[in-house]
Formats: C-alpha cells, structure tokens, sequence
C-alpha cells in the first residue's frame, strides 16, 4: 500500500505494531520528513499513495483514517489532517516542483476558508462526511497548525493572499485563546471548563511566530507568546533533567507531568531562536544534551517519559519524525552538540 505505519516497536529490528488503520495524518507528515531531507523517490510514493487512499473524491476534503486493506474508516473532516496536507504538500511543491501538490495546496486551503469556517474568525476542528454538520468546535491544536501550514503554503505558493488569511487567524486566536495573565496560547477558548496549558504548544507557536514576524509583527499574538515563552520555561520544563511536561493550569501547576518527546523538540526549536547571546547559546547547547541522554537512545527514541525517567510509551509513532526533523533543522550547524544530535 506505500503508506506509513502508525508505529513500530522500539527493539531491534523495528516491527511494525498491529496494523488497525492509517491515518492521513500520519502519510502527510512522512511526506514532509521525506522532502525535506530531499529523499525524492520515497517521497512521490508517498504523494501518491496519499491521493490515492485519502481523497474524497465523492463529497471533497480528506478521509480521517483507512482500514487496514485501504478502505474508508473514520470519514471525519478533520481540521487537523486538511492543515498537514497543505503543509506536506507545500514542502513536496517547494522542494521538487510539483504542479499536483500546489493544486493540492490550493483546493485543500480553499476548501477549509469555506467548508471549515466558524464565527470570529475561527475554524471548526471537525465535521462530518458531507460537511453539513460541526461535530467539533475551534480548539487550539488544529489552529496553530493550519497558521503552520499557510506559512509553508506562502512560501511555496508566493500567493499574497496567505498573509492577510495568516493575520486574520491570528488576530482571532489571540482573542478567543490567549491567557491574559500569562500570555499562553490555551488548549481551549478561554473560560472554558478544564482547560489546560501545554509548555509544549507555547513552544511551538513562539518558533511560528518568529518565522512569521513580517505577517504577525505588530499583533497582539506576537506579543503574548513572548510571555508565553517564560512562563512554560519556568512552570513546565523540570530544571534538573530539562523535562518539558505535558500540560499545566492557568496558574503554573503542573496537571499532567508525562515528558512526550514532541514536546521536548518544539523547546529545543524554540531555544534556538534565542541563542543571539551567550546566556541563550549556552541554554540550548545544555538542553540539546539532556535530550539526547534522556530521549534518545541506539535504536530510536523514547516516545513517552515519567517525570522521574521511565518509559510510558515503548513503541516509536511514524508521525513524531516530523517533530525531530524540524527541531534539528532549526539547530545551529556550527555547534557540534548538534551536528551530534543530528547525527544520533
């Protein structure tokens, strides 16, 4: 079938785990990893096998998920899955030329502006089949990845019209997510119940926010991550280990202290921005290697960690590469901590 599978195991010999679906999601993030290491044989089949077994040809949009023999099985249109296409599709464009994918990138853009659209700006996280029903209402995640992929999608397309949707959805993320006393960009719309902060996601939209200065400088959003970026330092990222947990409340404490390795790679990215000075040079260069000791290992990684250093997760999912491969990218070259991270 030419697609990723979801996990493999993490002993010698990497098998694959029980084969119960494939998701798009997954395909697309493969199909980024794979361009922009410029590997171009794996990653047209990979292309391929994502408009094959993925497209809605019948209703538009992208299936969720496939069985395991490459039938429908969750046809949700997920906001999440529609941002990574554009995304993959937008590097696979960039780095091979490819007509198919910026048409890809174009419709699938397209089809969220119109067929995602909540009130205030927002986007739905997920409706059904035909799109005639929410089944999921704006929540962070999905949004802070679609500002990603039309970052990526500006870049490949050269279309102007991504920088005006870009501080559009900028501007109505930070009024319906952003925390006020702390500056953090919230799991939930602000008031809801049980809501959380993810270290994590600070992380991640602070490095999108500095790629993005000449369409986000000056919005309010590019204010508050800056007093996000503190606040999941001093809160979330455990100072003897540099552990980033995997959520707090609107207070600092933790809720949940799993370390997940996605998480540790968005704050080496987001130190990297912050290495101008020998206090930040010397932040990250500690950082890259209590990461390398604590989640990385001979054979792979460590997907999942306690605060206190076992391994809650064994196997290793296709999808977090795509979370390694950006953060070494954004390391500096001439420091060989690294070049050694990289090379691990």
């Amino acid at each position: 079938m030419h697609l990723p599978y979801e996990a493999v195991s993490a002993k010698a010999g990497h098998s694959p785990m029980p084969v119960e679906r494939y998701r798009a999601m997954a395909c697309a993030r493969q199909l980024f990893v794979f361009s922009q290491a410029g590997e171009a044989a794996h990653a047209h089949v990979l292309f391929e096998a994502l408009l094959h077994y993925f497209k809605d040809r019948q209703r538009g949009g992208w299936f969720y998920s496939i069985d395991a023999h490459g039938q429908p099985l969750d046809t949700t249109k997920d906001l999440y899955t529609h941002a990574f296409l554009v995304f993959a599709c937008a590097e696979y464009a960039a780095r091979f030329g490819s007509g198919d994918a910026l048409d890809v990138v174009r419709s699938t853009s397209a089809l969220i502006e119109t067929r995602f659209a909540a009130p205030h700006g927002l986007f739905n996280a997920s409706l059904n089949a035909d799109f005639s029903t929410v089944t999921g209402t704006p929540v962070q995640n999905p949004l802070m990845h679609l500002t990603e992929a039309w970052l990526a999608a500006r870049e490949s397309t050269q279309d102007s019209a991504f920088d005006s949707a870009l501080r559009k959805l900028a501007n109505a993320i930070e009024r319906t997510f952003v925390h006020a006393p702390t500056g953090c960009i919230a799991e939930l719309p602000v008031g809801a119940d049980d809501n959380r902060l993810e270290p994590g996601h600070q992380f991640e939209w602070f490095w999108l926010a500095r790629q993005a200065s000449s369409v986000l400088n000056g919005t309010a959003l590019d204010d508050a991550l800056s007093r996000a970026f503190i606040f999941a330092q001093q809160h979330g990222v455990d100072p003897a280990t540099g552990g980033v947990c995997a959520s707090l409340d609107e207070t600092g404490q933790v809720r949940d202290a799993t370390q997940r390795i996605w998480a540790q790679s968005e704050y080496l990215r987001a130190l990297a921005t912050r290495d101008h000075d020998a206090a930040g040079a010397a932040a990250l260069s500690g950082q890259i290697g209590r990461f390398r000791q604590r989640f990385l290992h001979p054979l792979g990684w460590r997907e999942c960690m306690t605060a206190t250093g076992e391994v809650s997760r064994a196997d290793m999912p296709s999808t977090t590469p795509y979370h390694l491969a950006t953060a070494y990218a954004a390391l500096p070259v001439e420091e060989n901590a690294a070049r050694n991270v990289a090379a691990a």
